[in-house]
C-alpha cells in the first residue's frame, strides 16, 4: 500500500482543486490570529480587546491576503496570455518555424509517419490550439487552470474560518461567560485546527502526515510564545516606565 494511501478519503477529492488556497488561508489565518490573542493575553488585556484587535486582523489581514492571492494568480494568467499572444504573432510570420516546433513536440512525445503529420495538421488548423502547444509544450509554460476570483475567495474563507477558532472561546466568554482557563482552553481549541490544517497541509503536498501537523503545529506555538512574551515584556515596561 503506498505510504500517502491512507490520507486521500474520498471525500476530499471532490475539493482537490481548492486545498491548496484552503490550507494556505488556513495557516496563516490560524497563527496570526491566535499570535494576535496571545500577544494580547500577555499584555494582559481585556476579553473585549482582545476581541476587537483578534476580528480587526482577522478581517483586515485576511482581506489583505486574498487580494494578494488573487492578483498574483490574475498575474499569472495574464503573463500566459500574452505569451500566446506573442505566439500567434510568430506563427503568422513565420508559420513554418512554429509548425517544425508543434511537429518536434509530438515527435517527442511518440508520434511518428502519419499519424505525427495527421496530429501537426490537426493542431496548426486552429490558431488558439497551435499558439496554445507552442507556449506549454515548447516554451514550458503551463496554462492557468484556476479563476483568480476563486482563488481570492477561497483564500479568504479559510482565513476567516480557520482564524476565528482563537477568538471563539473570547466572543463566547464575552456573551455567556466561560468558567475556565480561557487561554488555556483556547490553545488547545487552537492547536486542534493546526492539527486539522497540518493534516491537510500534508494531504496536499502528499507529504508525511506527522510531519504536516507537527510542522504547523509548532510553527503556532512558536509564533504564540513569541507574541505572548512580546505582549508581556511589552507591558511591564509601559506599566513600570
Amino acid at each position: 500500500m503506498p505510504a500517502t494511501e491512507h490520507r486521500q478519503p474520498s471525500w476530499l477529492s471532490r475539493y482537490q482543486e481548492d486545498l491548496g488556497e484552503f490550507v494556505y488561508g488556513g495557516i496563516d489565518g490560524s497563527v496570526t490570529t491566535f499570535a494576535v490573542v496571545a500577544g494580547a493575553v500577555g499584555a494582559g488585556l481585556d476579553s473585549s480587546v482582545i476581541i476587537i484587535l483578534g476580528f480587526a486582523n482577522l478581517l483586515a489581514d485576511g482581506f489583505s491576503m486574498s487580494v494578494g492571492a488573487y492578483l498574483s494568480a490574475k498575474s499569472e494568467q495574464q503573463n500566459y496570455l500574452k505569451h500566446c499572444r506573442t505566439a500567434r504573432q510568430g506563427l503568422r510570420m513565420a508559420p513554418e518555424q512554429y509548425r517544425q516546433m508543434v511537429e518536434q513536440v509530438y515527435a517527442a512525445k511518440g508520434f511518428t509517419g502519419p499519424l505525427l503529420s495527421e496530429a501537426v495538421q490537426a493542431i496548426t488548423k486552429d490558431e488558439k490550439r497551435w499558439a496554445d502547444v507552442v507556449v506549454q509544450e515548447a516554451e514550458g509554460r503551463p496554462m492557468p487552470s484556476r479563476a483568480p476570483l476563486r482563488i481570492g475567495i477561497v483564500t479568504y474563507f479559510a482565513f476567516l474560518i480557520i482564524g476565528f477558532i482563537p477568538l471563539s472561546l473570547y466572543l463566547f466568554d464575552y456573551i455567556w461567560g466561560y468558567a475556565g482557563n480561557l487561554f488555556l482552553a483556547t490553545s488547545l481549541l487552537t492547536g486542534a485546527g493546526f492539527f486539522l490544517v497540518g493534516w491537510l497541509k500534508a494531504y496536499v503536498t502528499e507529504s508525511s502526515l506527522w510531519k504536516g501537523i507537527l510542522e504547523t503545529v509548532a510553527l503556532g506555538a512558536l509564533a504564540a510564545v513569541v507574541a505572548y512574551f512580546v505582549g508581556d515584556i511589552l507591558e511591564q515596561m509601559i506599566t513600570n516606565g
